[in-house]
């Protein structure tokens, strides 16, 4: 990578089969692309990918200019769209795990996101599954997410507003902080 590195979001969705992660890393590759940091999942039938690409600004520009082609090719649709590395926020938030586990019903990630918003807790990364669970075939729902929470916040007042939310809600649930 050159001293000036820019950075692309492409976010790219398509029918799930072998071989699509190996086409797209490698026209990233050919382009003289890095991916430097990606979420890969399969929702339903459907392949998701959402990639952080870093290049030089002409080799970026190559790429987005591909992004028809590339469509065409992997049959996928694909969203490119500028951004810029991620300001560290230099100790003053800290990084804490947040896992639930619920019966499943509507509403409980708005309820969560709701919660934290309120308090001005960004919500960083957040995994949800549905499932059956084991001898019963109840379904259930979990969330795991990373969540930065102001280093100025009474942490101990935080994690109980955050119980009794959840008790409220009848949702299982842990707050700690991340470590590493």
């Amino acid at each position: 990578m050159s001293a000036k590195t820019n950075h692309l979001v492409i976010s790219a969705l398509g029918k799930d089969r072998p071989g699509i992660v190996d086409q797209l890393s490698k026209a990233i590759l050919d382009e003289g692309c890095n991916i430097a940091d990606s979420r890969m999942t399969v929702l339903g039938g459907e392949f998701a990918v959402l990639l952080l690409v870093e290049g030089n600004w002409n080799t970026l520009t190559r790429l987005e200019d591909g992004v028809e082609r590339l469509e065409k090719q992997l049959d996928m649709t694909i969203i490119a769209k500028r951004t810029e590395q991620r300001r560290k926020s230099a100790g003053t938030l800290l990084p804490y795990g947040v896992e639930v586990v619920a019966l499943d019903h509507p509403g409980i990630v708005h309820h969560l996101a709701n919660f934290f918003s309120r308090r001005e807790i960004n919500i960083e990364d957040m995994v949800t599954t549905s499932y059956a669970a084991a001898h019963t075939g109840t379904q259930m729902f979990s969330v795991q997410m990373t969540v930065g929470i102001p280093a100025n916040a009474h942490i101990a007042t935080l994690r109980e507003e955050f119980m009794e939310f959840c008790d409220s809600m009848n949702l299982d649930a842990v707050l700690e902080p991340l470590k590493g």
